[in-house]
C-alpha cells in the first residue's frame, strides 16, 4: 500500500498513521514554539475556542491566525519568526489556524496523528517508520474545498519530501525547500503584510530539519466553561471537550 495525500474533508474516517501538514505556517510555527521551550500546544478549530481556553487557564498563551491575519486577543500571530524570539519555557499555548489546526480537528479516526513541516521532516519520517503502522495518510491542509485555485502545493511538496525520507529514497531536500519558497502560498502569505507576517517567515519555514523532534497529537479532555489553573482536566463546574494536545517527541 502506498501513502495517500488527501484534503481535510477526505479524512474523517481515515485510520492508521496520519500526518497533518502545514508548512506555511502553522506547524512550522508550532515547531519553533517547542524550540523556544513550550511544553504543550492545544490545537483548536475556532477563534472562540482558543480565546475561551486562554481565559479559563491563566498563564496560557494563544497564537495563530484567522484568514492569515493576527487575531485580537492572541499573544502571537502565526509567525515562526515572532515565536522563535520568545522565551516560552514551560508554557502552554493554544493554537488556531485556518488550515493546519483544521486538519487535526478533522482527523478524528487516526490511530496515531502527527503534525509536520519541513523543519522537522526527518524526525517525522523516523517516527512514522517506528510506529509500525505502514504507509501513512498525509493531510494536505492547505487545500480548500471552496477555493480550487488554492491547491496546497507547498504542503504537498513537504509531504512528498517526508515520504521520500520514510522510504529511504533521495529526500531531495533542496528541491522541497525551493518548491515551498516559490509556491503560490508563499507569495500569498507574504502579501498579507506587516503585523501578520514577518518577511523572514518563509526562510524560517524552509530551514529543513532544524529540529530533531516529531510533533505528535494525543487526545484528552480539556476543561472549559470555568476558571481553571494548571493543565486542563475535566472537573466539577467545567465542561470537558475532546482536545488535541501537541507535544514534541525527540528522536
Amino acid at each position: 500500500m502506498s501513502a495517500r495525500f488527501l484534503a481535510r474533508w477526505e479524512i474523517t474516517d481515515v485510520d492508521g498513521a496520519v500526518v497533518a501538514i502545514d508548512v506555511l505556517r502553522a506547524f512550522t510555527t508550532a515547531a519553533y514554539a517547542f524550540g523556544a521551550g513550550a511544553e504543550a500546544i492545544y490545537l483548536v478549530g475556532t477563534v472562540d475556542e482558543a480565546l475561551a481556553l486562554k481565559a479559563d487557564h491563566p498563564g496560557w498563551l494563544a497564537m495563530g491566525e484567522d484568514r492569515g491575519r493576527r487575531v485580537d486577543g492572541f499573544d502571537f500571530s502565526n509567525s515562526p519568526v515572532e515565536v522563535a524570539s520568545q522565551d516560552l519555557t514551560g508554557r502552554t499555548i493554544v493554537q488556531r489556524t485556518s488550515a493546519g489546526t483544521q486538519g487535526v480537528v478533522a482527523a478524528k479516526a487516526a490511530t496515531r496523528l502527527w503534525c509536520a513541516s519541513l523543519v522537522c521532516a526527518t524526525a517525522t519520517a523516523d517516527a512514522l517508520r517506528a510506529s509500525g503502522l505502514g504507509a501513512p495518510t498525509y493531510v494536505i491542509t492547505g487545500r480548500f474545498a471552496d477555493r480550487p485555485d488554492i491547491r496546497g502545493d507547498d504542503d504537498l511538496a513537504t509531504a512528498q519530501c517526508i515520504e521520500r525520507i520514510r522510504l529511504g529514497h533521495d529526500p531531495e531536500l533542496d528541491r522541497a525547500a525551493r518548491d515551498v519558497a516559490q509556491s503560490d502560498e508563499a507569495a500569498r502569505t507574504l502579501a498579507v503584510g506587516e503585523g501578520h507576517v514577518h518577511p523572514d517567515d518563509i526562510a524560517y519555514a524552509i530551514d529543513v530539519d532544524r529540529f530533531d523532534f516529531a510533533m505528535e497529537v494525543r487526545r484528552a479532555a480539556i476543561a472549559t466553561g470555568a476558571r481553571a489553573s494548571g493543565r486542563a482536566t475535566a472537573s466539577s463546574g467545567a465542561s470537558a471537550g475532546a482536545g488535541a494536545i501537541l507535544t514534541a517527541v525527540r528522536r
